[in-house]
């Protein structure tokens, strides 16, 4: 019973030791990074970001219907693939191959 109580002693006081440290750890820490983050210097970097972006378009109706086609093109890669697992799943369980018996997501 002795060993509980000294294990248990010893957790609570490293939790609060620990607790301590870290903490005084933390502030110094914090402390040097905001001073570095507002020197002068970072901020136009952090401007020259900005300009560097490309300006917001609207979707014309022809890039709507190209990523509609890309993703229909995803779309019948990944109902093949789901196919091909599934055979593969059930000739390993020792289940019969069904062939087209099922039916895809979507298919063009």
């Amino acid at each position: 019973m002795s060993q509980r109580d000294s294990f248990l002693g010893g957790f609570l006081l490293g939790t609060v030791v620990g607790g301590v440290v870290g903490g005084v750890l933390g502030a110094v820490v914090s402390s040097r990074l905001t001073q570095d983050e507002t020197s002068s210097e970072d901020f136009p970097k952090l401007k020259d970001k900005a300009v560097r972006r490309r300006p917001f378009s609207p979707p014309t109706e022809q890039s709507i219907e190209a990523a509609r086609r890309g993703l229909e093109g995803k779309i019948a890669e990944l109902n093949e693939a789901i196919d091909d697992v599934r055979q593969q799943l059930s000739s390993t369980n020792g289940m019969p191959k069904h062939e087209g018996g099922e039916r895809a997501i979507a298919r063009d």
